[in-house]
């Protein structure tokens, strides 16, 4: 039920209006339900480029003009409790007088919108590195964002409802949910793709498919730094030096033929030199004895021939006789 022209809602202040949510949020983990809060913020409700770009999508449009302070109001003093972005939809509860449900759904980005703002970021390899990164070039935001053909959606595509008595076309429990939704996208900017309910790997692929094909190799203006890298991944980049072909074949070669020597040969000890064995020695007796016998055959064999030994023969036979 509404609260009639010209009538409002009993004012609560920002105090008051806490102490609700905390007993709120207790009474609703008592009950093991997982609240996702946007928590109390100070200063800009949106800090990255997404958060930022979804609050200044809603700025733009002059139908939430009148209803948008009062939504910033509350999302900062933390009357959001519960905030889920699901597939084209978000559902969230807002703390005011009472606490009230919102459901604001979001249409899906027609497929021929979505190819053109693939094609508008494919061709240039650093909106594909910017967008790895989360930051995106000046080309590539102006394709996203632009109002009704990039990412972001137009009121025409956003409808939504709150279970408050307020009958005017956008309360405040919806504009502070619609912030909500910029804040998180701090924490969580793949959410919108979600929300759109298109899938961000599409985008980069779509923007990979436009780079050119590398030929012999990339050019020095197509190499991203190793600084560049370091920055991105938070890794320290090693200098090794890239041999040529001949060389890569040559150490191939090399390790090759070093590994099946290793398989093949074995460690086989050093023998020890042989010492020369001495010459047998001749026993000193023996070459006497030897040498004797010779000598007194010698001389038998001399006397036996000579005249005086024959005569003496011829007178023993005749004696004999």
């Amino acid at each position: 039920m509404g609260y009639g022209y010209g009538r409002y809602a009993p004012y609560v202040s920002v105090a008051e209006r806490r102490k609700k949510v905390e007993k709120a949020v207790a009474k609703a983990k008592k009950a093991g339900a997982k609240l996702s809060p946007v928590e109390p913020i100070s200063g800009a409700i949106a800090k990255t480029f997404w958060g930022k770009a979804w609050c200044n999508n809603l700025e733009q449009y002059s139908d939430y003009a009148n209803r948008l302070p009062r939504g910033r109001t509350y999302v900062r003093n933390g009357s959001v409790i519960d905030l889920k972005i699901t597939a084209g939809e978000v559902r969230a509860q807002v703390m005011g007088s009472s606490l009230y449900t919102v459901d604001v759904t979001v249409t899906a980005v027609p497929g021929k919108q979505w190819q053109a703002i693939g094609a508008g970021c494919a061709g240039s390899i650093d909106s594909l590195v910017e967008l790895l990164q989360g930051k995106l070039s000046k080309g590539v935001m102006e394709h996203i964002c632009t109002p009704g053909t990039g990412l972001f959606p137009a009121p025409r595509e956003i409808k939504f409802k709150c279970s408050c008595p307020d009958r005017a076309s956008m309360c405040k429990h919806v504009a502070a949910v619609l912030y909500g939704v910029g804040a998180r996208l701090d924490q969580q900017p793949e959410m919108l793709f979600s929300l759109r309910r298109v899938d961000a790997k599409d985008l980069v692929a779509q923007a990979g498919a436009g780079l050119p094909k590398a030929k012999k190799g990339p050019t020095s203006s197509k190499v991203l730094e190793d600084s560049a890298l370091a920055d991105m991944f938070g890794i320290e980049m090693a200098e090794v030096a890239v041999p040529t072909k001949s060389a890569a074949r040559r150490s191939t070669a090399t390790a090759t033929h070093a590994t099946n020597a290793t398989k093949t040969t074995r460690k086989i000890p050093a023998k020890k030199p042989m010492k020369a064995k001495p010459p047998a020695k001749t026993p000193t007796g023996t070459r006497t004895s030897t040498s004797k016998t010779a000598v007194t055959s010698a001389k038998v064999g001399v006397a036996l021939k000579s005249p005086k030994h024959k005569a003496a023969t011829i007178t023993r036979r005749k004696k004999g006789e």
